[in-house]
């Protein structure tokens, strides 16, 4: 399993940004995929979830601010992220479920929310 995150940045509060995961060695039209985050000195944590037939669920934080979704064609996940606040500054992860259990991570890219 390969997955790839892309997209962070540096953003203002209130700003936007899209992230991609592009997946590979999975099944991907059949796999749930969710996104994860880490900021410093914290635990990872759940921030939102997408099922293959694209039911997706979302941690009580960022409901309402931010979308996932996917493209099965693409093999690609994409976290929509709107309003950010600067508590939302973190290591951004994609990952299966299986590999969340295994404890097996990409390198997720950074999303720095500051002005």
């Amino acid at each position: 399993v390969q997955l790839v995150e892309s997209g962070g940045g540096l953003v203002q509060p209130g700003g936007s940004l899209r992230l991609s995961c592009s997946a590979s060695g999975i099944i991907f039209s059949i796999t749930a995929m969710d996104w994860y985050r880490q900021a410093p000195g914290k635990q990872r944590e759940l921030v939102a979830g997408i099922s293959s037939a694209g039911v997706s669920n979302y941690a009580d934080s960022v409901k309402g601010r931010f979308t996932i979704s996917r493209d099965n064609v693409k093999n690609t996940m994409y976290l929509q992220m709107n309003s950010l606040k600067p508590e939302d500054t973190a290591v951004y992860y994609c990952n299966t479920v299986a590999n969340a259990l295994r404890d097996s991570w990409g390198q997720g890219t950074q999303v720095t929310v500051s002005s």
